[in-house]
């Protein structure tokens, strides 16, 4: 019998930049970027990130939108992604989200299981996305406010703390 696990957590946010990626009011969240990716890549059930040859994702397109950037990864659960989430790094960039990216109305996160071992592909995570936004929490896409276990079709609501919905 083996402990290896079935399904794997995927996760995607976006946000639309507020000025170019080389601008002087963007500098301190590309200065941040590989470091907090580093740590991301060694947190405890860490699992896979998108990135293109540049070792992020800020230059893969998602929605058509060139002012848009994309984070996709993949955890094997979700106390795993909410650990990382909190830790020092990455929540200082939450904290200064407001001052590199507009303030999106729809969602702009999104969660799901995958088989384990499965690489979603950003238009998996945009098609995700757009369910979320259409349907609320389900199954198919959920949050993790209103998330739901591997196979599970009954919600379950977790505490969140207020502004802490990730986008990086």
């Amino acid at each position: 019998m083996t402990d290896d696990p079935v399904y794997e957590l995927a996760q995607v946010n976006i946000a639309r930049l507020k000025a170019p990626l080389d601008s002087p009011q963007l500098k301190d969240f590309v200065d941040a970027l590989d470091p907090v990716n580093a740590s991301a890549d060694a947190a405890d059930g860490f699992v896979w990130r998108l990135q293109s040859e540049g070792g992020d994702a800020t230059d893969i397109p998602v929605f058509g939108d060139s002012w848009l950037i994309v984070n996709l990864t993949v955890w094997r659960d979700a106390n795993a992604l909410t650990a990382f989430m909190y830790q020092e790094q990455h929540r200082e960039m939450l904290a200064r989200r407001r001052e590199w990216f507009e303030r999106l109305a729809e969602a702009v996160t999104a969660l799901w299981w995958v088989p384990a071992g499965h690489r979603p592909t950003v238009a998996e995570a945009e098609s995700r996305l757009l369910h979320l936004r259409t349907h609320g929490p389900t199954p198919y896409a959920f949050t993790l406010r209103t998330s739901y276990p591997a196979g599970a079709s009954e919600p379950v609501l977790g505490e969140v703390p207020e502004g802490l919905g990730c986008s990086h």
